[in-house]
């Protein structure tokens, strides 16, 4: 077979799995739970803003080249949209992951885990009162059985525990930020039409310029850390995974089978997250983490199997 053949070959394979918004979305919850392994190896190697803005400068120098003409191409579809696209930048990309790790310093990872298993239950919600699409009962079952094993996850097995966890200044801000990634989940339904690498590559752009008055109001208020080596390895690899290949495919999930299907993803990350702590730092694979798991994959599967009710808009 010639070089020509074998290279088709692949890329007709590349184009068969970007149909398959399944493994799209469950690669993208592996690059964002590697995110909350890197934010834990970021501690003290660079200042948490700093690193907001850097991935999305790095993001930006690899991105516009590839995919800048295409934006100054789609200007005509931007423009009308612009406010609300900066809107989106702000609230799912600059917005969220700032506050992420802000609250990352003053709430625990239990609380943490149980909070972003909000982000489903919030989109379907969200995606009811802006758009009117309406959640069948099976993926409403979905969601709570997804939560359920985040819960698990969060809780140690021991969900009842669930009831004595009080909420802090952290928990409110990973709140507030699980709210935000809901609202441009659900506002990604209506971006313009161009493909995602390109809209992305806009938002990257918006992302970087918007993340500037954060590092500015860090540096006045308690001092930027610059990145060590090790800390230039977790923006290497926080710009590469969790800010560009998974935003990529998180976008193509969405096109594929819509906001409110795409969000039950998310209840991936924590399951992952745990998995990725026993390979990555040797913590240990308890029995809860099996059982979260099953919990978390049979929701998706419920999910999956929904179907708009009758009438349902979009």
């Amino acid at each position: 077979m010639s070089r020509s053949a074998q290279m088709a070959g692949a890329v007709h394979a590349v184009a068969r799995l970007y149909q398959w918004p399944g493994l799209l979305l469950a690669l993208t919850a592996i690059f964002w739970s590697g995110n909350s392994v890197a934010g834990r190896l970021a501690v003290g190697q660079v200042s948490p803003l700093l690193l907001v803005f850097l991935r999305w400068v790095l993001v930006l120098a690899v991105m516009w080249p590839l995919y800048g003409r295409q934006v100054r191409e789609h200007w005509p579809q931007i423009r009308p949209q612009l406010l609300r696209i900066v809107l989106m930048a702000m609230l799912g990309l600059t917005g969220f992951n700032a506050l992420y790790y802000v609250a990352a310093h003053t709430t625990t990872a239990v609380n943490i885990g149980i909070l972003q298993g909000s982000v489903p239950v919030i989109v379907l919600v969200a995606a009811f009162l802006t758009h009117g699409t309406r959640a069948t009962l099976v993926q409403i079952a979905g969601v709570l059985v997804t939560a359920l094993g985040v819960i698990v996850v969060a809780t140690q097995g021991m969900p009842l525990e669930i009831l004595h966890i009080d909420l802090n200044r952290g928990d409110l801000i990973i709140l507030i930020a699980c709210v935000l990634y809901a609202l441009y989940t659900v506002a990604l339904r209506d971006r313009p039409r161009m493909s995602g690498a390109a809209f992305f590559t806009l938002l990257a752009l918006i992302s970087a310029i918007t993340s500037v008055p954060l590092v500015l109001a860090e540096a006045y208020v308690s001092g930027l850390s610059l990145p060590t080596w090790q800390g230039w390895l977790v923006i290497l690899y926080v710009a590469i995974f969790p800010s560009c290949l998974a935003q990529i495919l998180f976008l193509r999930g969405v096109d594929l089978i819509g906001p409110g299907r795409a969000g039950v993803f998310v209840n991936l990350v924590p399951v992952f997250s745990a998995i990725l702590a026993v390979a990555l730092i040797s913590e240990p694979f308890a029995p809860f983490h099996a059982v979260a798991l099953a919990l978390v994959i049979g929701g998706i599967w419920l999910a999956e199997r929904g179907r708009a009710a009758p009438g349902a808009k979009g």
